[in-house]
């Protein structure tokens, strides 16, 4: 916890890194190998000018290690080429006590609001 701390910090505000952004929200599906039903949950993140340019995820599997979700090179892309929707996925990096690859994903859409430009 003290080192996801630490990197939130360290990214900075939106507003400091991407003045040009008003706002964003990214949507995700997260999906489990295992179970049922394969959807384990949804989320949204609004991303407010204020608020830190940290854009990892972490893994929703509980004994997951070293996994989760970078968006960054995603966003940063989208940044630099004001693109206002991305849509993807990605697999969990990440290791489970089972040692199964690929126990976790995330089907994502993002999208990015920008200033009015003068």
């Amino acid at each position: 916890m003290e080192l996801i701390k630490q990197r939130r910090l360290e990214s900075g505000l939106v507003s400091e890194r991407f003045p040009e952004v008003s706002g964003m929200v990214i949507h995700m599906t997260y999906y489990q190998v295992k179970g049922a039903n394969p959807v384990l949950m949804e989320r949204i993140v609004n991303v407010f000018p204020t608020g830190h340019a940290y854009f990892y995820m972490e893994c929703m599997i509980r004994d997951c290690v070293d996994g989760g979700f970078d968006l960054t090179s995603t966003i940063h892309g989208m940044i630099k080429k004001y693109k206002k929707l991305a849509k993807g996925k990605l697999i969990c990096p990440g290791k489970t006590d089972a040692d199964t690859s690929e126990h976790a994903s995330i089907a994502y859409e993002i999208r990015i609001q920008y200033n009015k430009q003068a």
